[in-house]
């Protein structure tokens, strides 16, 4: 122990020898620091974390340079999910002690592995998302959140209790207990835990009041002499004689059976404990698997009922058109576009076939404007996916030399994305292929409009001075 005052070795005396500082009362300090630490260490040995935490709590207010007991602190926090107090603990424990500091070793452990550092920050996003929910009283998404929560980190205790907590708000007790059994293995002694556990056992298994049975003891058989021998009872029993073979053979019976069930028993709860022990890890896995799949479950089904009503809303808008025949087709191509879309998950070749149907130079001003909204927003969804997957097959006909067969899809390609110079490059080249002499020279040139400076725009140049017979 080194003095407060000089930093020199301390002696038995209650003062310091190299500076005359009186320390008696800093060593009371000191020492009461390190029970309280040995007293945090002995409950954490036996998950007592609460206890642990408080017992270290108490040791740090004392001797804030307690580097064990900031170092414990840090893994209690750790082990029972609160992964950022328990960083901060390993922060601080390090700035005070810069070098041969364990707390080197735990930092880097998690700071090292870019998806657990992810994994924490979506713990603490999603567990303040399901608080808020709970402040707007949605419990059900609330739940949703917090089973992503323990999903991603299954020691997080205040998770663990917070999904009690609305499990017993809807009336869930075996659920309840479920989690806050989880929370007991974590932290054997939390009393919020215990309070919560409290109250479920009370509504799970009510006191029983029925009266005990009482126990009768038999009397001695009848068939004995009892006679009185100076100051001892003599208990004989009647045709003793006769009866001493049989109970040989009997007491060797019980013997064997009492030989081979001490042998049975010496040996059956060491595999007891073993097949109970693989039990219950399977049991925790298959729980915490059950968990991430009702969660993921959960989150499905909420977006299948926001696509239904995205799907409704649409209809509804697609009901509102009205107008000329033209107006009229078009909208029940747009609505049969709209509802492949959401039917088919997405299949952009199907939609764009109803959509290719549609001229909107046709319809001119009949379009109203929720019409042309919606025609450009599903234009949109469907558009990138679509221009690439026609560039694709049409630059793969190309290269094979089938330019009719290219055309539709090139044209395609750029008609869903405007920024393709490729596309409209071979486009012209498909043309000037297939003798369309005309529609070549209109592409060259909106590509030397276009894509000025370009190697392609250079291409054009040339063949489109070709074509004019330069």
């Amino acid at each position: 122990m080194l003095c407060y005052n000089c930093g020199c070795s301390l002696s038995e005396q209650d003062f310091c020898t190299a500076c005359g500082a009186d320390v008696s009362t800093y060593k009371k300090i000191m020492h009461l620091s390190n029970r309280f630490y040995n007293d945090g260490l002995e409950k954490a040995q036996v998950r007592d974390l609460s206890g642990a935490v408080n017992s270290l709590r108490q040791s740090l207010k004392l001797n804030k340079s307690n580097i064990k007991a900031r170092n414990l602190l840090g893994l209690v926090y750790f082990e029972t999910g609160e992964v950022v107090a328990a960083l901060s603990e390993w922060v601080i424990s390090k700035n005070l002690r810069p070098k041969r500091n364990i707390a080197d070793m735990y930092i880097e452990m998690i700071q090292s592995n870019q998806s657990r550092l992810d994994s924490i920050n979506q713990t603490i996003k999603k567990y303040n998302q399901a608080l808020m929910y709970c402040h707007q009283d949605s419990q059900d998404l609330a739940v949703i959140q917090l089973k992503k929560v323990l999903s991603l980190n299954p020691k997080f205790v205040r998770a663990h209790q917070l999904l009690a907590l609305l499990y017993i708000e809807a009336g869930e007790w075996d659920k309840a207990r479920k989690e806050l059994y989880k929370c007991s293995r974590i932290d054997s002694s939390n009393t919020t835990t215990r309070r919560y556990l409290k109250e479920v056992e009370r509504m799970v298994m009510p006191e029983d009041g029925a009266s005990k049975g009482v126990v009768k003891r038999k009397g001695i058989a009848n068939d004995v002499i009892k006679y009185q021998s100076g100051n001892e009872t003599i208990i004989q029993p009647v045709n003793g004689r006769e009866k001493k073979g049989i109970s040989v053979f009997v007491n060797m019976g019980i013997g064997i059976v009492i030989g081979v069930a001490v042998a049975w028993f010496l040996i059956l709860p060491a595999r007891i404990q073993i097949a109970q022990a693989a039990m219950n890890e399977e049991l925790r896995t298959i729980g915490d698997q059950s968990d991430a799949k009702t969660a993921t479950i959960d989150e499905l089904e909420q977006q299948i009922k926001g696509l239904t009503e995205e799907k409704a809303g649409l209809e509804t808008r697609l009901e509102e058109y009205t107008g000329t025949d033209g107006t009229i087709q078009a909208s029940d191509k747009l609505i049969a576009a709209a509802n492949e879309y959401l039917a088919s998950e997405g299949d952009v070749i199907k939609v764009s076939e109803y959509l290719d149907e549609i001229d909107m130079d046709e319809l001119g001003e009949t379009a109203s404007e929720a019409f042309i909204t919606l025609h450009d927003t599903l234009t949109g969804l469907i558009g990138p996916e679509l221009a690439k997957t026609a560039y694709d097959e049409g630059y793969e006909a190309y290269r094979q030399g089938e330019y009719a067969q290219a055309l539709p899809n090139l044209a395609r390609a750029y008609q869903y994305d405007e920024t393709n110079g490729d596309a409209l490059f071979y486009l012209g080249n498909c043309y000037r292929e297939t003798n369309n002499l005309e529609k070549a020279k209109e592409v060259y040139t909106q590509v030397i409009e276009l894509f000025p400076g370009t190697l392609k725009a250079s291409n054009s140049q040339a063949y489109l001075a070709e074509l004019n017979g330069n």
